[in-house]
């Protein structure tokens, strides 16, 4: 979809997914490469969440201490769009490059690190008497460059209204956030209540990055989603597919910096 704006020396913005093939994404990034002038961008909209802002300043700032490990949940919450929508009737359609996406996207803003490997298990249990023919589930292990260890599920069939569940576990503290406020934990003692943060969430529209991309344009800057922010979180999607196809461990291979 996006090489014909490329090769005509046009600048874009893309929702997610990127693509829904690697050979579509190297091609994309050779495109790219010949044209290092045009700008690429994605509406990975949770990082401009102010919760996940403060989360993320908290975690840079070292107040939670070393992170060890962290979940994320993409709980979709609107399974009309999957079984009556253009979504299962596309030839191929995954609820990791679709939705996962966002949570990958979001850990590896968070932490500033790089997952290196994944194992993945799915299932298409909640459409399996509709249209959709694919994994509306999909929950997958992450092994990070650092030693933490993550988890992310997609989850396109539940019964539950759309949220994105988030765990941050360090060693000074943990947060969770929930549906109303998070809560941040400093204590091990079932008796100290958490702190709440009560930052926006999702506190966001979809149209909050355009303002960076047109001002990218303008100034040859980077915007705030970049291309190699797109591809490393597109790079660990297209891994954890493979593992759920290939019931194996697979490492990742980053795209991006693949000549």
């Amino acid at each position: 979809m996006h090489r014909p704006p490329l090769d005509h020396n046009k600048h874009v913005f893309v929702e997610k997914p990127l693509c829904l093939y690697e050979t579509e994404a190297i091609d994309i990034r050779d495109r790219l490469r010949e044209k290092p002038h045009l700008k690429l961008s994605s509406n990975l909209i949770l990082r401009r969440s102010p919760r996940f802002q403060t989360l993320k300043k908290m975690i840079m700032s070292g107040d939670m201490g070393d992170i060890y490990y962290l979940e994320g949940d993409y709980n979709y919450g609107r399974i009309e769009k999957i079984t009556e929508g253009w979504r299962g009737k596309i030839e191929f359609y995954s609820v990791v490059y679709g939705g996962g996406v966002h949570m990958i996207d979001l850990m590896l803003w968070l932490t500033q690190d790089e997952i290196v490997e994944v194992s993945a298990y799915g299932n298409g249990i909640c459409t399996k008497n509709s249209q959709f023919r694919y994994n509306d589930l999909v929950a997958a292990l992450l092994k990070f460059k650092s030693g933490t260890v993550g988890k992310m599920t997609a989850n396109f069939g539940c019964v539950f209204p759309h949220f994105h569940p988030l765990a941050v576990y360090g060693t000074k503290a943990t947060f969770i956030n929930g549906r109303k406020t998070g809560e941040l934990y400093r204590s091990r003692d079932p008796k100290v209540e958490p702190e709440a943060v009560v930052a926006a969430y999702p506190g966001v529209n979809k149209g909050d990055f355009l303002f960076s991309f047109i001002e990218a344009i303008l100034k040859n800057s980077q915007p705030e989603v970049t291309a190699r922010e797109i591809f490393a979180a597109m790079s660990v999607c297209f891994a954890i597919e493979k593992a759920v196809q290939r019931n194996e461990v697979i490492k990742v291979k980053n795209l991006w910096e693949e000549q």
